[in-house]
């Protein structure tokens, strides 16, 4: 990739994927991570009810020692949810869960973009939040050419590791780019102002999202809660930032 990729005059960046937040990193003072049926709204969810996040990028067993050495619970998998381990990716049990101060959330994608931001800031932006986030980016004076913003949609994996583009991202990160927009950031980029269009061009995002091929899996795999917390457009106000090695609320 050349020079020329990380030095566009835009105060508005769009990409894909953690490759996408590599390159995008060096060259933007803030990242924001959309991975809307998953990390992302997950991060959202916990962070409303006062949970400090850690994003952890494997889902392994090295998860556990990292959550020990931070004495905070493990999220697991959807279906891996027990009474003895309420805690996982799926907003819907996240808000049946019992409270903990402390969680970590292995994510190969939403914490993998978040682990590719280097110094730059990084927050957790979904469909619930999209527009309390380009509030808070603007009124921190980001999104302009001298402290330009990247926004990552996560995307999904095919069975051999590469990236699935997923709309449900598209449109999260699309809803985001809108809110700056109406702001008067910018200027967007090409790929940016495309993003901007998807939710723009859909007034009903919530239908879309559970339309798709992401969304139907779950809603046919029961979990249709996780798909109606994840399209409830705009029903937050809270802006995880990534603080310390962890999501927490941003302030005014």
């Amino acid at each position: 990739m050349s020079d020329w990729f990380l030095q566009q005059g835009y105060g508005v960046r769009f990409e894909w994927g953690p490759e996408g937040a590599e390159r995008l990193a060096p060259d933007v003072a803030c990242l924001v991570v959309v991975d809307v049926l998953s990390f992302t709204t997950s991060v959202n969810v916990a962070v409303a009810a006062g949970t400090r996040v850690f994003p952890y990028r494997w889902r392994d067993e090295t998860a556990l020692g990292f959550a020990q050495d931070r004495d905070a619970e493990l999220a697991v998998g959807r279906r891996a949810v027990t009474p003895r381990t309420p805690w996982s990716l799926s907003p819907a049990a996240l808000r049946r869960a019992p409270f903990t101060p402390r969680l970590v959330l292995p994510s190969p994608n939403g914490s993998a973009i978040s682990a590719a931001a280097g110094d730059s800031t990084v927050v957790a932006g979904c469909l619930r939040n999209a527009t309390a986030v380009g509030r808070w980016l603007a009124g921190q004076g980001y999104a302009t050419k001298q402290r330009p913003v990247g926004v990552i949609a996560s995307g999904e994996r095919w069975p051999d590791g590469s990236l699935r583009p997923a709309l449900e991202d598209l449109l999260g990160a699309g809803a985001v780019i809108s809110a700056l927009h109406a702001l008067g950031a910018g200027p967007l980029s090409p790929e940016a102002t495309v993003a901007q269009g998807s939710f723009d061009g859909r007034p009903k995002a919530a239908d879309t999202v559970a339309g798709c091929s992401s969304g139907l899996e779950l809603v046919q795999g029961g979990f249709a809660d996780d798909v109606a917390i994840a399209a409830d457009v705009d029903s937050s106000t809270v802006v995880p930032v990534l603080e310390d090695g962890a999501f927490t609320a941003a302030g005014p």
